[in-house]
């Protein structure tokens, strides 16, 4: 079992980032396309605005992404705890057998051995199960969160004139570098907590350990608007 990571970015599906991707730039870029034709300035006809985005980070980072990320943890902590506990207890198993293999009867080894194997498949299954089920709960919370996000965008896009806005959620984007001016992630998630008003969870105390990602899933690591990539 892997040790717990931040529960802070979910994995978007292929279809998500394909909705972005298709109806913002579609949209967006055919707004932009007819304010160029009807220009008559060479200068404001190749002007386009582009900005960047983490959609992953400007949902969740929203007061209902926020709140949806707490009632995932109340939701799937304890049984997080339990594979944790059942981990724990098999890691003792393989200890004692290693420390006392050679002192116990042949007898008495091989049965230490099938009940440690026994409970090894045992755990991997309940984890897998485990992972299936947190990664399904957290698809229907972004693809729930999401549309009403990418409504959100575009009306964004349109009132500020972006020719074009990129997700770079996802580390396999073509955005090689971008300005940190170009990124709009904070003004999305103002503009959606303004348009979907929902209060925000309460602070955690100082020293509190914050919502932990179950372990097992892995999370994938939004692209940094002003980072180069590394091709």
């Amino acid at each position: 079992m892997s040790g717990k990571s931040t529960f802070h970015v979910f994995a978007l599906s292929m279809g998500l980032s394909i909705l972005f991707s298709t109806a913002v730039v579609a949209q967006v870029s055919g707004t932009a396309a007819g304010t160029a034709a009807s220009s008559s300035s060479p200068a404001s006809s190749a002007f386009v605005k582009i900005g960047i985005v983490s959609i992953q980070d400007a949902i969740m980072n929203t007061n209902e992404g926020k709140k949806e990320l707490d009632a995932l943890q109340a939701r799937f902590g304890p049984r997080q705890n339990e594979l944790k506990a059942q981990n724990d207890e098999l890691e003792k198993l393989k200890t004692d057998l290693q420390v006392k293999g050679d002192k116990l009867s042949d007898e008495e080894r091989n049965s230490r051995i099938k009940v440690a194997s026994d409970k090894q498949k045992t755990l991997q299954r309940n984890g897998e199960d485990f992972q299936a089920e947190v990664q399904q709960a957290e698809q229907e919370v972004l693809s729930r969160l999401g549309k009403k996000m990418l409504d959100v965008l575009e009306k964004y896009a349109r009132e500020n004139s972006f020719a074009v806005i990129l997700d770079v959620s996802n580390p396999q984007t073509p955005v090689l570098w971008a300005s940190p001016t170009t990124n709009i992630t904070k003004e999305l998630v103002d503009a959606y907590n303004v348009a979907s008003p929902a209060t925000a969870p309460a602070t955690r105390p100082a020293g509190a350990a914050p919502a932990t990602r179950p372990a097992g899933t892995t999370p994938r690591t939004p692209a940094a608007g002003a980072t180069p990539k590394k091709p």
